[in-house]
């Protein structure tokens, strides 16, 4: 039997608020005919590093955080004979990354609390060939980073956050891209807590990491299009010191950003809101709510993903099923590692081997939460649970 269409407009997993600030920078970027990387880039950048309250800290606008993730390890030297360890909850970019240098990935399980990599089983997945650590900031809350670094430091590994959901989120007080690890990176898909439509951010301390990782986004290259093309004297000569990749951002996306970034903290409040009311309404439904953050922290609230309980009486995935019958759009992050064909033949990975994750992915749906939804739309999705889960 057909289920009746929605009376409602569908509501879709995620959407982007773009304003009409927006709208005008990218409009006067066609305007000025500059529509590579180019002054915007750098303005977007600049302003990157002052949200993030260190105007000295080096920040690289690539074209997507997989390309950051990428520049950051290879200007670590990563390479053949190198293990990296990541979690194995998470996007496949966390871990492709480290293929393409023609390294190795450790992955290992979650803590069931958080949903974030655990430290202890980090520490113990060490072994001579590791070189690198890259923590996922699970949704937007932080993983353990005191832990992690302390372990880094212990073993001498380096560290690169996958930051793509976590902006703005703090761990220890401090904003994530200000912690004291080699690189973090940071993503701006459609469906990030802002967007450039495709485009991320490498931000570092390391002024070595940095003027590597601005040679290889663009063809290794010793010097970009916009200092050639806007020096005052002829300086069309350039040197290719490296085989570098094609990852830098357009002043097109640039100009979302720059617009985007001013509106970061309001995102984020709003999200924060929303999750809040999703945890005070399915307190008493068989399901467990998003982890939330520790007190004093801030969670970036890219997602909100849900876990069934063992009585729910449903699957997860005709739980997904019964709230699109009601025009409510959700999705599952992630299908783990350890599932994916790639992965788990390469390394001969077993679901056992990681239960949290396992257990997590069995019964998780992530829930909409972005800031253009209205009160209406989050009662909307309330009551769309209540009903599914016969509450």
């Amino acid at each position: 039997m057909t289920a009746a269409a929605p009376l409602l407009p569908f509501l879709p997993f995620a959407a982007p608020e773009i304003g009409d600030e927006e709208i005008a920078e990218v409009v006067d970027t066609l305007k000025t005919g500059w529509v590579t990387t180019g002054p915007k880039a750098r303005r977007f950048e600049a302003d990157f590093a002052a949200f993030l309250g260190e105007p000295s800290l080096h920040c690289i606008a690539v074209n997507s955080a997989t390309a950051g993730l990428h520049l950051a390890l290879e200007a670590l030297g990563i390479g053949p004979g190198d293990e990296v360890i990541t979690t194995t909850h998470t996007f496949t970019a966390t871990a492709e990354v480290v293929r393409y240098l023609g390294a190795d990935v450790k992955l290992v399980d979650i803590d069931p609390a958080t949903l974030n990599i655990d430290p202890a089983l980090v520490e113990r997945a060490i072994t001579p060939a590791t070189k690198a650590i890259i923590p996922v900031h699970y949704g937007g809350l932080a993983a353990d980073m005191p832990a992690l670094l302390a372990i880094a430091r212990r073993h001498g590994l380096k560290v690169v956050e996958d930051a793509a959901h976590a902006l703005p989120t703090t761990s220890a007080g401090r904003l994530v891209g200000t912690l004291d690890s080699d690189a973090t990176v940071f993503s701006f898909y459609a469906n990030k807590t802002i967007t450039t439509g495709e485009g991320g951010m490498l931000v570092t301390r390391d002024a070595a990491l940095a003027q590597r990782a601005k040679v290889m986004r663009l063809h290794g290259m010793s010097r970009d299009a916009f200092d050639r093309f806007t020096a005052t004297v002829p300086s069309w000569y350039y040197e290719v010191i490296a085989p570098g990749f094609k990852y830098n951002l357009t002043d097109i996306a640039a100009a979302l950003g720059i617009h985007q970034l001013k509106k970061a903290e309001r995102f984020q409040q709003r999200r924060a809101a929303i999750a809040e009311r999703y945890a005070e309404a399915f307190a008493a439904l068989p399901l467990t709510p998003a982890p939330m953050a520790p007190a004093g922290e801030r969670h970036a609230w890219h997602l909100y993903p849900v876990q069934l309980a063992d009585d729910a009486g449903l699957s997860r995935e005709r739980f997904i099923e019964k709230l699109f019958e009601l025009g409510i759009g959700c999705s599952v992050h992630y299908i783990p590692l350890h599932q994916q064909p790639y992965w788990r033949d390469r390394y001969a990975l077993k679901a056992e081997d990681f239960p949290h994750s396992q257990r997590a992915y069995e019964r998780m749906a992530s829930l909409p939460i972005y800031s253009r939804m209205s009160d209406a739309d989050v009662e909307r999705v309330i009551a769309g649970v209540r009903a599914v889960l016969g509450a």
